[in-house]
């Protein structure tokens, strides 16, 4: 009797991170599906734009139906989290190709974006927001 063949399916790994925001992203071989904490990127995120930041690096590396995303992502708000997983998609395209690092690079994917939310100092209501000031 003949042994069936095992059909590997590569998988590629990449965390991104984006202000509080940490996404593990794995990309399988697959019909262009994004699954997000186990659903639909729309329903999870709610928002149209959001689901537009999330597949830009799909399209940049004219990817779009050839892989389907799995982000597990924590931390922060709606905004951080898709930033988070485009960064993570951005990370594991590279270990797909090389080539891939230019078009992603030039679009701004793979640096990761440093602005977070500054801390609040002593004597002030908010970050930088003064309490309001008199002479007398």
């Amino acid at each position: 009797m003949p042994r069936a063949k095992k059909v590997v399916k590569s998988i590629y790994y990449g965390t991104g991170r984006r202000k509080c925001s940490i996404a593990k992203v794995r990309l399988v071989s697959g019909q262009g599906n994004v699954i997000v904490n186990g659903k639909p990127v729309l329903d999870y995120f709610g928002r149209k734009v959001l689901e537009l930041i999330v597949k830009q690096p799909l399209s940049v590396t004219n990817t779009d139906g050839k892989y389907d995303v799995l982000a597990s992502v924590h931390g922060g708000g709606t905004s951080g989290q898709a930033g988070a997983v485009r960064h993570g998609i951005a990370r594991a395209l590279l270990k797909v190709e090389d080539e891939f690092r230019s078009p992603l690079k030039k679009a701004g994917f793979l640096t990761r974006d440093p602005r977070m939310k500054e801390r609040r100092k002593y004597g002030l209501k908010k970050a930088r927001k003064a309490p309001q000031f008199s002479k007398r």
